[in-house]
């Protein structure tokens, strides 16, 4: 059963930071690039870093500096070190793959809150 399961996330002052891991099951970390991806209230999902099986990265430009994404294949685990934070990161947390046309079944994501 494909199953994602993100932790981590918490409340934190600006400037602060978080480490946020996703731990995936089933076949999905086989697929070569995974992502992380955050929702903020009001807004659409929207992937912010990414990783692939070779550790060759991504990120969107809101996070490029401040935030690193890795991946341990052996635990089939996808880490999000995120640093300086920012009230803008406030978001709901998920990891997925990242393929052009299908997503594995969302997990429950890990709620990031920045205070100002």
């Amino acid at each position: 059963q494909v199953q994602l399961v993100e932790s981590g996330g918490g409340l934190v002052q600006a400037g602060g930071s978080l480490r946020l891991s996703c731990a995936a099951s089933g076949s999905i970390f086989s697929i070569n690039r995974m992502g992380w991806y955050r929702q903020a209230p009001g807004k659409q999902r929207e992937l912010v870093a990414s990783i692939t099986s070779g550790g060759s990265t991504n990120y969107a430009d809101s996070v490029k500096g401040r935030f690193t994404i890795s991946r341990d294949n052996a635990r089939n685990t996808v880490y999000l070190q995120m640093n300086s934070l920012k009230p803008d990161d406030t978001a709901v947390y998920y990891c997925n793959v990242v393929t052009p046309n299908w997503y594995a079944p969302w997990g429950q994501g890990t709620q990031v809150t920045v205070s100002s």
